[in-house]
């Protein structure tokens, strides 16, 4: 027999400390399942739950956009599966029954019929042309499983979840908060394999600089919860005209890789709830494919990327790159997996392939392996500019210094310019509270968009050969791009007394140029 439920009204969005306080509520219950072990598991949990409740007040606003046009809506999730069938009511389905519902693949619904449960249901989704969101949430949980034990306690969490609302896209800001304290419980658990997730400011850097246009294809083959994917289609979003501009914004841009659960999970719904229809996340290893095999079918205009760095991949996945470049360093694998997937301009309308990566410092110098992988970097891309981080900008997850690699497929590196992010005047280092902002980037931005780049007190060239070294038969000595900067104070006070009287008269020779060229304007003005 079939349950008369009481319809409740939309909601406005959670505040951001209303949410903090269900989301601590709900995980306080969950404390008590002795199904989960630890946050590892509460995590996901609290994750899928949510992932539900804010789907379905998705399908509510898109419910009522279709009444006010006359249309007709079309659920991702249909009665009795919906969040409002068996999870709204606060004296809804509890204990054994609402664990047999969720868990088994044939159940008693809420409904009182017999059919698939909600897990099983979920999983089954498909659409006519499998690519809608239906698609999407089979893909979410086809490998959830709900490891609480206690339907009472499962219910108490699904009652605090109810009260969050995500009725508005227009107040992201308040889910991201539930983001960031995932995160950083994700960045502790995932500091043994070196994933360390890429702070916002670090990410809008990168795609300001980068630059991506509409019709150009983005991809982040390690995305994590989507940061770099997330910040592309705001991007992107500004540049929208038409509805023939809007359709190549949701079809054919943005796409994504991740091979770890819960930040699979995490990127969709982040994706879904930026307006995304169609999210192009692929769950899987990006590093499990032979990178000999890469066409230019395969291939994408643009990379931004942190791949993860310090893990290490088992012997199957080292076999899948070149015999004298196998290594289980996870982000020397992803640099090559990056430089193959760059478009080719030959093949590309003689629009070269570009990329913006995040590398730990230990690259830079690093020999063997690593200086083979340089080699070829430098030899078949240019590689234009590495930007240098500062001290604690990843703080407190990890202190290792981390750089930008900035590089395109438009020939062999030249020259490569180098720029030093400096910490604020007074600062030392980065820390928890005191983290970097993205308008600490604005001078660098400027810098980067030049036309006709010029040295100074942050920024310096390097030409190539003066990296790549090689002994008298030819063979490869060392690849060294930890360049330190030549104006600084420490590299200063190490200068030969030559060098340093060389380097000021370079300097007086610019002014002189800059002040010749000053004058000319005006004279022409005048």
């Amino acid at each position: 027999m079939a349950v008369k439920r009481k319809k409740k009204p939309l909601q406005p969005l959670t505040t951001a400390q209303q949410l903090g306080s269900l989301v601590k509520s709900a995980r306080d219950i969950m404390r008590k399942d002795k199904g989960l072990n630890g946050d590892l598991d509460r995590l996901p949990m609290l994750t899928w739950v949510m992932f539900l409740k804010f789907l379905d007040d998705m399908e509510k606003l898109g419910e009522e956009s279709a009444k006010l046009e006359g249309k007709k809506y079309k659920a991702v999730i249909e009665a009795p599966y919906r969040w409002r069938d068996w999870a709204e009511q606060d004296e809804g389905i509890t204990g054994d029954e609402l664990i047999a519902f969720v868990n088994q693949e044939e159940a008693v619904r809420p409904n009182g019929s017999k059919g698939p449960g909600l897990l099983a249901h979920l999983r089954s989704l498909e659409s006519a042309n499998g690519k809608d969101r239906r698609d999407v949430v089979a893909r979410v949980f086809s490998g959830v499983i709900n490891r609480m034990n206690n339907g009472y306690l499962l219910r108490d969490v699904i009652n605090k979840i109810d009260g969050i609302h995500f009725t508005s896209s227009e107040e992201l800001h308040t889910l991201s908060r539930l983001y960031e304290s995932m995160l950083k419980e994700m960045r502790d658990a995932a500091g043994d394999s070196g994933e360390f997730y890429t702070p916002r400011p670090v990410v809008q850097f990168m795609v300001a600089v980068t630059n991506p246009k509409l019709g150009e294809t983005v991809l982040d083959p390690a995305c994590g919860t989507g940061g770099f994917l997330n910040e592309t289609y705001e991007h992107l979003s500004k540049l929208v005209k038409t509805t023939g501009d809007r359709k190549t914004l949701q079809r054919s841009s943005i796409h994504g890789q991740e091979a770890k659960s819960l930040p699979y999970m995490l990127c969709q719904m982040n994706l879904l709830l930026h307006g995304m229809e169609y999210p192009d996340i692929v769950y899987d290893n990006s590093l499990a494919r032979k990178v000999t095999q890469i066409g230019d079918r395969d291939r994408f205009d643009i990379i931004l990327t942190n791949p993860p760095f310090g893990g290490e991949e088992e012997t199957g996945i080292k076999n899948n790159f070149p015999a004298d470049k196998q290594t289980s360093e996870t982000s020397l694998l992803f640099l090559q997996l990056i430089m193959r997937l760059l478009k080719r301009p030959e093949k590309n309308n003689g629009k070269p392939g570009r990329a913006a990566v995040i590398v730990p410092n230990g690259m830079l110098f690093g020999d063997g392996v690593c200086g083979r992988i340089k080699e070829e970097l430098l030899k078949n891309f240019n590689l234009h500019t590495i930007v240098r981080l500062p001290n604690g900008v990843f703080a407190p997850y990890t202190g290792i210094p981390t750089n930008l690699l900035f590089f395109d497929r438009s020939g062999p590196t030249k020259q490569i310019w180098y720029y030093e992010q400096p910490l604020p005047e007074g600062r030392k280092n980065y820390t928890k509270t005191k983290p970097l902002q993205f308008k600490e980037f604005a001078d660098c931005i400027k810098w980067f968009d030049k036309k006709r780049r010029d040295a100074d007190d942050y920024a310096w060239k390097v030409p190539v050969k003066d990296v790549l070294k090689y002994d008298d038969q030819g063979d490869l000595l060392s690849v060294n791009l930890d360049i330190k900067n030549p104006n600084s104070q420490e590299a200063l006070e190490h200068l030969p007394p030559e060098q340093l009287a060389a380097d000021i008269l370079e300097k007086e020779k610019r002014i002189i140029e800059i002040m010749e060229e000053v004058k000319a304007e005006l004279e022409g003005v005048g």
